[in-house]
């Protein structure tokens, strides 16, 4: 690993938005239950379910790293507040166009992503999941439609 992986705790909605990246960067897709962990401490509403499908960890590794499970008991949920997710120069300008398309379908855009007074490109998001993103590129890219 080359720095810090973003590791959010879902409340209850892991596996879909472990997906919900994966189909968006690509990338390697690991999940993992709580029942494959022997674990009980997920969840209280899907342990009380008998929910065996809870993710205990879930780790999407390519362009865009993330890792994540459901929240236990123990662990607050994510909440988004003062902090983004920047993918500024990370893909062609194409590519990150068509990223915050996706991230933005059932998401909220807070920012179009369009070239600004200062010549680059960029805009911002929150996803359905209460993800905040930043993606951009610097001018002398090739303008995306």
């Amino acid at each position: 690993m080359q720095g810090p992986k973003v590791y959010i705790h879902f409340p209850g909605t892991a596996r879909e938005a472990l997906d919900f990246y994966a189909g968006i960067f690509g990338g390697e897709l690991a999940l993992y239950t709580l029942a494959e962990f022997n674990r009980t401490d997920g969840d209280p509403q899907a342990i009380a379910h008998g929910d065996p499908q809870a993710i205990a960890h879930g780790e999407l590794n390519g362009v865009v790293c993330l890792a994540g499970s459901d929240a236990s008991a123990a662990d607050r949920p994510f909440r988004a507040e003062g902090m983004m997710l920047s993918l500024l120069g990370t893909a062609e300008p194409e590519v990150l166009h068509r990223w915050f398309d996706q991230l933005s379908a059932g998401g909220e855009v807070i920012d179009p992503l369009s070239v600004k007074l200062w010549g680059a490109s960029d805009g911002q998001v929150r996803d359905r999941y209460g993800l905040h993103w930043l993606i951009g590129y610097e001018p002398g890219s090739h303008e995306a439609s």
